[in-house]
């Protein structure tokens, strides 16, 4: 009988300690789950937080690599109209002195040719002496001419090297400058007027369009050639139709 009763008080004390050691092990699993829990929304969260992150990156990537190569260009342009100007001015500068020996030589053969008449010179040398002058008065013509279209592709030059240091640069005009708009399409917005390179007229240049003294527009020169420019009518400015007849002036005339 004692021993019964041993055996019971074993079999529950045993089952007592399984009871409780069930109820630790929940307990342990109920804590384990929760903390997975907490640790899987903390990396979904993190992890959303990284898929932005690199986003954001990759795309600041794209334009500082959009950038370096804008500003590439822009140096190599910068750099291009900076060898053309430097080239221009030495052009310049070797006419400029064959211009003023061409002159010098004229000069001389126009003395030498008053103190041969004053001696009493030959007429055949006289002819010879004025073959030479006519000679280089034609070379001084040319010259001269020259003279005037290189400064003008030096101004041309020196002006887009300025647009392309600072973009808002203002193109200045000859104050005196006057033309008039010889065709007008409203649809397309552009005119053609009778200005051009001859009389100083640059690509990127203002005029003011007016009629009877009002102004009716503002246009921007977009093409030019020798005694003709073609001109956009900057939005904004169209204060009335451009026609035929209406008279252009510098917006930005030089001081």
């Amino acid at each position: 009988m004692l021993m019964r009763i041993s055996l019971i008080v074993a079999i529950v004390a045993g089952l007592a300690v399984g009871v409780l050691n069930f109820l630790q092990v929940k307990e342990k699993i109920t804590t384990l789950q929760a903390n997975l829990a907490t640790e899987t929304a903390e990396h979904q969260k993190y992890l959303g937080l990284y898929k932005t992150t690199k986003s954001d990156l990759d795309k600041t990537t794209a334009e500082l690599t959009q950038t370096k190569t804008t500003l590439e260009a822009t140096t190599t342009a910068k750099d291009n109209a900076e060898a053309a100007l430097a080239a221009l001015t030495k052009k310049a500068d070797k006419l400029t002195e064959d211009l003023t020996k061409t002159r010098q030589e004229r000069d001389t053969a126009q003395q030498e040719l008053a103190a041969y008449r004053a001696t009493g010179v030959s007429p055949q040398q006289i002819l010879s002496m004025n073959a030479e002058r006519k000679r280089l008065e034609d070379n001084l013509a040319v010259a001269e001419e020259e003279n005037k279209i290189l400064t003008r592709e030096l101004k041309k030059t020196k002006t887009e090297l300025a647009v392309y240091v600072d973009p808002a640069f203002v193109i200045p005009l000859p104050p005196g400058l006057r033309g008039k708009v010889l065709v007008a399409d409203p649809k397309w917005n552009f005119v053609v007027l009778n200005v051009g390179e001859d009389q100083g007229v640059l690509e990127r240049s203002e005029l003011l369009v007016n009629r009877n003294g009002k102004l009716v527009a503002k246009v921007v020169v977009r093409g030019v050639q020798k005694d003709r420019c073609i001109a956009n009518v900057l939005p904004g400015w169209e204060l009335g139709e451009v026609m035929e007849g209406d008279v252009v002036i510098p917006a930005h005339p030089a001081s």
